[in-house]
């Protein structure tokens, strides 16, 4: 593989009185956009179909469940599979899953230029609460989700390694280590981020903006992968999203961006090339990584208090 155009597809707010065939025939249109300027792979925002519903306190946990996908596709999804399908361009997005069990689900999935399932990705670091708190704006993903049960996993779509993240994701090191390690070339990543109203989390706006590009610059240089982040962007059901959908090259440098608030389409050329220099020397795992002194990464959950101070002693 040496070149092929990749892109994101940045969504303005879908509101709660949205359909799913309008949101639908919005994807349509980018896919379309994004197909004209020759790219071959697209990567949605996480739930792309709905409103980001965890903002929300629901009593009744079946009360949310409108928001789900118990099957995908499904009727009303099927027409972006065909429309992907004729233009031969691959795609990543998020959707809530409802599993034939009950368990439900923050997911990605990953759909190659055929219109085939290549697989998909269940979010494994859920932000937020589960518990009510007396703000109008919650963050309740620990409510209405499951800790994703597949890993991180490596899909081969339009001819590309192709790792999915979701959201909260891409702040966490091990992400893109561990898809890195599993064979990703390109870690496509959807995300819903607000400046505020988060509880515990009230960032001014531009560092809301600034610590989400140096999560996906820092992934990326310090994997030599490439990052496609595609998020919502606008004012969604009265909450104001970060938007910033980006394509991150395997030097950390930010290669595209979008620059509105709105349905945007960002492309940008990935060259495998840019990535070799790093995997070659500087990060090159084989030769300098020491997995016998990571032991604690997979071990230990928090922080420690057993420290070794510079005398020796603890």
């Amino acid at each position: 593989m040496s070149k092929v155009v990749v892109g994101v597809a940045q969504l303005g707010g879908i509101q709660s009185t949205d359909t799913r065939e309008s949101v639908v025939a919005r994807l349509i249109r980018l896919l379309e956009i994004a197909a004209d300027r020759g790219s071959k792979l697209v990567v949605f925002p996480e739930l792309t179909l709905t409103t980001f519903f965890p903002r929300y306190w629901f009593d009744q946990l079946s009360t949310v469940d409108k928001y789900f996908e118990s099957e995908m596709p499904n009727e009303q999804v099927q027409p972006l599979f065909d429309r992907a399908r004729e233009l031969k361009v691959a795609f990543v997005f998020g959707y809530a899953e409802l599993c034939p069990d009950g368990r439900r689900f923050n997911t990605a999935m990953a759909v190659d230029t055929d219109g085939s399932i290549a697989g998909t990705y269940r979010k494994i670091h859920l932000p937020g609460h589960s518990d009510k708190r007396e703000t109008h704006y919650q963050h309740l993903e620990k409510r209405y989700f499951s800790v994703g049960d597949k890993g991180f996993p490596v899909f081969r779509v339009a001819g590309l390694n192709v790792g999915l993240a979701i959201c909260n994701d891409r702040r966490w090191a091990e992400t893109y280590r561990i898809l890195a390690l599993n064979g990703a070339d390109i870690v496509a990543i959807g995300y819903n981020t607000p400046f505020s109203a988060v509880p515990g989390m009230d960032p001014e706006a531009h560092r809301a903006m600034s610590e989400h590009v140096l999560s996906v610059r820092a992934g990326a240089y310090q994997n030599a992968l490439w990052v496609l982040a595609a998020g919502k962007s606008g004012v969604e059901d009265g909450q104001r999203l970060i938007g910033g959908s980006c394509v991150v090259a395997a030097t950390g440098d930010v290669v595209s961006r979008a620059v509105g608030e709105g349905d945007e389409v960002v492309v940008a050329e990935y060259d495998s090339e840019t990535a070799q220099q790093y995997r070659q020397e500087l990060f090159n795992f084989g030769k300098h990584r020491q997995p016998h002194e990571y032991s604690i990464i997979a071990t230990q959950a928090d922080r420690s208090e057993n420290v070794t101070h510079t005398n020796g002693s603890r």
